[in-house]
């Protein structure tokens, strides 16, 4: 049923948002919806996602704790030129190496800005940690970084757009997640022991169900997920045939 692609192991990931204006709502995150459907569609599974303040301590600890657990960690934020731009600093102390201007980085930065105006605030983005790879930036020139499996990139949503399309294409994937949905059209309740059931029965399938209001009333799209295109239609065809009877059952 399955081929040798089918059985490699996951490439996974993790994004670390760092910064407190996120935590403190005054800035509403645009970043986790985008890098992960961009993940979903080269074969890289997200597995967690962390918030975390403008905290040295904060960001090293969830920095150390991501990358030994994930293929990929990808951090935004905190990599501007103001005092609470601290996650170059921070990424440096996770792995526990220097850290200073980096010629590369000022080089890019001068394609965007002229010497007199590359002041103290501004030369904070050319600190790099030593061993790092950089990230072109096509939007502000001000470039992200590579290090280990952690991927460090701006928290503006276009910047970091433009970064991700950088990295993309040089990262490690595996086999692409499918996916099919359909509209039950009934509760959640209606169907959940049923769906529970069709779960246990296809267990190397994912399969969730999610309630949501219609212009008739309660509704519910259920999900199927899988590796392997024949896996998910056996298990899409049983939670099809469930969905009628269970209407049926319901219309008498």
């Amino acid at each position: 049923m399955t081929d040798a692609p089918l059985n490699r192991p996951p490439v996974t990931a993790a994004i670390l948002v760092i910064g407190d204006e996120i935590l403190s709502g005054r800035t509403k995150d645009k970043n986790i919806g985008y890098i992960a459907e961009y993940l979903t569609n080269i074969g890289i599974e997200l597995r967690q996602v962390r918030v975390v303040p403008d905290s040295l301590d904060e960001i090293v600890s969830a920095v150390n704790a991501l990358r030994s657990r994930y293929t990929y960690v990808f951090t935004t934020g905190g990599i501007g030129p103001t005092h609470d731009d601290i996650t170059a600093d921070s990424v440096a102390a996770a792995f526990g190496v220097p850290i200073d201007v980096d010629p590369r980085a000022v080089a890019m930065l001068s394609e965007r800005f002229p010497p007199d105006q590359l002041n103290e605030a501004r030369m904070r983005m050319a600190r790099i940690p030593e061993g790092s790879e950089l990230i072109a930036n096509s939007v502000s020139k001000a470039p992200g970084f590579i290090i280990g499996n952690v991927i460090v990139m701006a928290g503006v949503p276009a910047i970091m757009q433009a970064m991700l399309d950088v990295v993309g294409p040089t990262l490690k994937t595996g086999t692409r997640i499918l996916s099919d949905t359909v509209r039950a059209g009934l509760r959640e309740g209606d169907i959940g022991t049923a769906l529970g059931e069709i779960a246990q029965a296809h267990p190397q399938v994912a399969i969730g169900s999610y309630p949501f209001w219609s212009e008739t009333g309660p509704d519910t799209n259920v999900v199927v997920r899988s590796r392997d295109p024949e896996r998910l239609g056996q298990a899409m065809a049983a939670v099809k045939q469930m969905i009628e009877q269970e209407q049926s059952r319901l219309r008498r």
